[in-house]
């Protein structure tokens, strides 16, 4: 059985792992564990790449904190400005025996509401509470879930970049 380090408490992102690991190996077994270690950055991530850097970070702080998994997996949500807009997504790091599988997720405009109040410091999860009257969004359907009406949930959402990240370890002699 090969152990996965999925750095996150999150269920949504550890179901997304779970998800993405069954899909890609499903004649695999893993163990799934979820921890929490520091991205290094800030805690809405503001850019693309401060958001991969955020990802990225977590993975090797995970290896370095614990040295015996077979997977590392980072995920990070972020924001960019995009001329008066703003956009929402996220970026996945996967890393085994020193390579790095990586995928950003589809992205989305948010809206005007949504901005002001990030605009003001607060973050996307904390903002969707306020602004759409709800408790702990992050750690169920997420932005993409309460604007689509669960047409994409945060789950489904992330899985694929899940999935993504991990075709170098799918195809090992290409990569």
């Amino acid at each position: 059985m090969k152990k996965v380090i999925i750095v996150s408490q999150n269920p949504v992102k550890i179901q997304a792992v779970k998800n993405g690991f069954k899909k890609m190996f499903p004649n695999q077994e893993f163990e799934f564990i979820g921890i929490t270690v520091p991205s290094n950055v800030s805690d809405q991530p503001s850019s693309n790449e401060e958001t991969f850097i955020g990802a990225k970070n977590r993975v090797d702080n995970a290896s370095n904190e614990i040295n015996d998994a077979d997977f590392y997996v980072g995920m990070e949500s972020g924001i960019e400005y995009i001329k008066n807009e703003m956009e929402a997504f996220a970026w996945v790091v996967v890393k085994s025996a020193g390579k790095y599988g990586k995928s950003r997720t589809a992205t989305f405009f948010l809206p005007t509401e949504v901005v002001k109040l990030i605009k003001e410091g607060k973050e996307l999860g904390e903002v969707d509470d306020i602004v759409f009257k709800r408790k702990n969004s992050k750690h169920a359907n997420g932005t993409v879930g309460i604007l689509t009406e669960n047409v994409i949930d945060r789950t489904g959402y992330c899985t694929d970049a899940v999935i993504l990240s991990l075709i170098p370890f799918k195809n090992v002699d290409l990569y």
